[in-house]
């Protein structure tokens, strides 16, 4: 665990919210994600299960949780269970949680070893009238690889048919889009984090460097500062960046390009996601930096545009309207296509052709339901952008918002992005 210790408090919150949306006598049930095998004996770095770690904050691989509010005897009403910690499991693997250390993390006062497991399950099944199963309902989710909750669903029905069994991911998508003051804090932490790494890069970039020493840079950045890269880290200078998910990051940023950079941290399994475009000479051509504030005049009026109660649909199409008007300034539309424009055929599509915005927290994509209007709590990345391929390079800027009752908050709000105050932090690197 390379960040600090949270406190407890979000957890028990958070099963407690839960548990007050499950109907009368339901067993809830939830498993870690699998490790997953690279090639030979390698394994990929263990990736909390995002459910679970809401809900426990627990990041130990084969970890349980079974919430069984209504349970008569108090100890089963909540019960974590983990591997337990052998001699030679630790000599081999490291430390594991011991049971009192798992209380303090997740505030879970019952933990079993998971051999106790099967006869616990039977036992509260056979009291309960209906069983809540998770699964990755994420709607960009591919679903090819079978994971632990897949397959405990298969053993569940195999093992008790008769009973009723519902789907517990909307739940804890209606629970995980509004976050609490403590997550946002979290995420505040992380946007911190990026700040720095962001900082450094400003002083680092010139002509001749190459994608992957900035990327090293990042690197070092959040790392020291007991982050991560919270997602796959786009370095893209001039051409690239016209590519949405270029990461190869491995050609010479070259003298009056742009370089887009994607990149930010995650700190504690909570995401910030930080999009800004740069010149690599420190100096914005005439035509690049008319292109960029028309990106930056958008990303300010989308952020004061996520309110309460609007539908994402809508942020979205009046993003579109914007990107129209300045693409028209930049004469790259004509008064004639923007005419045409609908919302199933954008006018602008050709050169923004994504979408403004997403939810971010335990995942980057993070999970919200789209008919949901946008409630006090929700944390959105705000990520207007223009991709001009013929003229060799794109402009893509990115905050980070949280929405509240009076109005977006920025938690990026401080990290340079006035193409002025850009060019002046360069010149200060030189």
């Amino acid at each position: 665990m390379r960040h600090l210790p949270i406190k407890s408090e979000l957890f028990v919150e958070n099963r407690a919210k839960l548990k007050q949306l499950l109907p009368e006598n339901s067993l809830a049930i939830l498993h870690s994600n699998d490790v997953l095998p690279t090639n030979a004996d390698g394994t990929f770095k263990v990736v909390p299960n995002a459910d679970l770690f809401y809900l426990t904050g627990i990041e130990q691989e084969e970890s349980i949780l079974l919430l069984f509010p209504d349970a008569y005897e108090a100890k089963n009403r909540e019960i974590l269970f983990l591997r337990e910690p052998t001699e030679l499991m630790q000599i081999w693997e490291g430390q594991k949680l011991t049971k009192e250390e798992a209380t303090e993390v997740s505030g879970v006062s019952s933990i079993r070893w998971l051999s106790e497991f099967p006869a616990v399950l039977r036992d509260l099944m056979i009291s309960a009238e209906q069983v809540f199963l998770n699964q990755n309902e994420h709607r960009r989710a591919s679903n090819l690889v079978e994971t632990r909750d897949d397959r405990f669903v298969k053993q569940c029905k195999e093992q008790f048919p008769l009973h009723t069994y519902r789907r517990l991911a909307p739940m804890l998508h209606a629970l995980r889009a509004e976050k609490s003051e403590l997550e946002v804090e979290l995420i505040r932490h992380a946007c911190g984090i990026t700040k720095k790494g962001f900082e450094r890069l400003l002083k680092f970039v010139k002509p001749g460097v190459t994608e992957f020493e900035v990327e090293a840079e990042l690197a070092h950045e959040f790392i020291r500062n007991r982050g991560a890269f919270a997602y796959t880290p786009i370095i893209a200078s001039g051409k690239n960046a016209c590519g949405l998910h270029y990461i190869d990051n491995d050609q010479v940023c070259n003298d009056g390009d742009l370089l887009l950079l994607d990149v930010a941290s995650n700190y504690a399994n909570y995401n910030s996601d930080l999009t800004r475009t740069i010149p690599v000479n420190g100096k914005f051509t005439p035509r690049q930096r008319d292109v960029y504030n028309a990106v930056l005049r958008v990303m300010k009026q989308s952020i004061a545009g996520a309110v309460v109660g609007k539908s994402h649909r809508d942020w979205q199409y009046e993003a579109q309207e914007m990107i129209n008007e300045e693409l028209l300034g930049l004469g790259l539309l004509t008064k004639e296509e923007v005419a045409k424009h609908t919302r199933d055929q954008p006018a602008c599509k050709k050169y923004f052709m994504h979408g403004l915005g997403h939810s971010i927290g335990i995942d980057v994509h993070d999970v919200a339901l789209p008919h949901v209007p946008f409630a006090p709590g929700w944390v959105l990345t705000v990520e207007p952008g223009i991709y001009l391929p013929d003229e060799g390079f794109a402009v893509r800027l990115e905050n980070d918002i949280v929405v509240t009752e009076n109005g977006p908050v920025d938690l990026m709000g401080d990290i340079p992005v006035e193409a002025d105050e850009i060019e002046a932090l360069m010149a200060e690197g030189k």
